[in-house]
C-alpha cells in the first residue's frame, strides 16, 4: 500500500499529537492537500504537499516522501518520511531586540528593563501570597477549646 489517510499519517509522522486531534484540524479546515481542503478519509501519496496549523503555532507545509507510515513510528523514521519546506518563524517586534526570553529575563532582573525595550513580557507583578491558614489541633496544654480553660 503506496498511501494512507492523511490523519493517520500526520498522527504517525509525529507532527500531531494525538490522532483524535489530527482528524479535528482535518474537520476544521486547517489542512490542505496540494491546495484544497481535506477531509480525515483523504488519501495522501508521496509527492503530495500537506499544509496544516496547529492550534497557537506557525503554519507547517511538508512534503510527503513516505505515505505508507499507518502506526506511529519513531522520530528517526518519522523525519526521514516527510521534507518540511515551512516558513522560518518570525522574527520578535522591533522593541524586543533579542528576543521575548531574553527581554522576560531581564524584566525579572530590573523592572524598567522589558518597559524600555518595549517587550512586556513577564512584567507583571504576581500577586501576594496569602497568609497560611491556622492549624485546627488543640493548644498545647488545653483539653478543650474553652475561652477560659474549663472543661
Amino acid at each position: 500500500m503506496s498511501d494512507a489517510r492523511v490523519d493517520s499519517w500526520l498522527w504517525a509522522v509525529r507532527l500531531v499529537k494525538t490522532r483524535s486531534a489530527a482528524t479535528t484540524l482535518c474537520k476544521a479546515g486547517h489542512v490542505r492537500i496540494n491546495g484544497d481542503r481535506a477531509k480525515p478519509a483523504q488519501h495522501v501519496s508521496p509527492g503530495d504537499e500537506v499544509r496544516f496549523a496547529v492550534e497557537g503555532g506557525s503554519p507547517r507545509v511538508v512534503v510527503v516522501r513516505d505515505a505508507a507510515l499507518q502506526k506511529r513510528v519513531g522520530a528517526p523514521i518519522a523525519q526521514a518520511a516527510y521534507e518540511d519546506h515551512s516558513p522560518r518563524p518570525r522574527r520578535p517586534r522591533s522593541g524586543c531586540s533579542s528576543g521575548c526570553a531574553t527581554a522576560a529575563r531581564d524584566a525579572r532582573r530590573s523592572a524598567t528593563a522589558a518597559t524600555s525595550s518595549g517587550c512586556w513580557v513577564g512584567t507583571r507583578p504576581r500577586p501576594p501570597r496569602p497568609a497560611p491558614l491556622r492549624s485546627r489541633r488543640r493548644p498545647p496544654g488545653r483539653r478543650a477549646w474553652c475561652s477560659d480553660g474549663s472543661a
